[in-house]
């Protein structure tokens, strides 16, 4: 069931045919994001901090995303919705995440996006810091071959902490990301996007793992022999089944606690 809501919400962005499926019932699409927020902190891409995001796909106007607890211990009751200028819709006494400013200024830039990723991902920080690009180095991280920029806090006015905390700096922010499926932040972290909730975790977790194999090649053979993908690999070596499968071992991984 799970799976074919995710196909389906893939199929929805990519043709623009919104009345090709039914409508989503509201409890699947927040169980799809509980399920997301604890796949990316059991697989340790998340720790207590990072947030995931989903537009919601009957109201493109508005995204679903947690109240600010640990990614790990979210559940449907801990879920919100949002409009695009960052506002909570019945939000209650639940507090937001500060950087939610993120998610809405990515979705109202981002018509094709359907879903955001922001983790704080120690692998990929050194990227960020010196200027190194990070490079696709197996196929299931071909996506990085488009190229992934730099967001850096600095140069969106920002007074010191990094975060992205208005929806100012959010605006920048996704201005820097452009087209692209992510970006890095300088001393900060990851941003990643997706036509599905499920490819955007998948990158998250993709990119992550390629940053650690770019550091151990860099560290047995130098920069210079560092064999990555080309153009060629890039274009075709894209997963097949927009990392379904990986996203029903991880969710099964996830729902025992392993």
């Amino acid at each position: 069931m799970i799976r074919s809501i995710g196909i389906a919400l893939l199929m929805v962005v990519c043709t623009g045919a919104q009345q090709s499926v039914g409508p989503i019932p509201r409890q699947t699409i927040l169980a799809e994001l509980v399920a997301a927020n604890r796949i990316l902190a059991n697989e340790g891409v998340m720790d207590s901090y990072g947030h995931v995001s989903m537009r919601d796909p009957g109201n493109p106007g508005s995204f679903f995303l947690s109240r600010d607890i640990p990614p790990g211990n979210v559940s449907a009751a801990d879920i919100l919705q949002y409009d695009l200028d960052g506002n909570a819709i019945a939000a209650g006494n639940a507090s937001s995440y500060s950087e939610r400013f993120i998610h809405s200024e990515i979705y109202r830039a981002r018509p094709d996006v359907m879903a955001v990723v922001h983790a704080h991902s120690q692998e990929v920080i050194p990227f960020a810091a010196t200027g190194i690009p990070l490079q696709p180095l197996f196929h299931m991280a071909a996506f990085l071959g488009v190229g992934i920029p730099v967001f850096d806090p600095r140069d969106a006015g920002s007074s010191g902490d990094l975060s992205v905390r208005s929806p100012a700096m959010g605006k920048s922010l996704a201005a820097t990301l452009g087209a692209k499926p992510g970006l890095l932040m300088r001393g900060h972290g990851m941003v990643l996007v997706g036509p599905s909730l499920h490819v955007a975790v998948a990158r998250s977790y993709y990119m992550n793992a390629n940053a650690q194999l770019q550091v151990q090649s860099a560290q047995l053979g130098g920069t210079s022999k560092v064999h990555y993908l080309d153009a060629d690999e890039t274009m075709k070596a894209s997963p097949v089944d927009n990392y379904e499968r990986a996203w029903a071992w991880w969710k099964q991984r996830a729902e025992k606690g392993k």
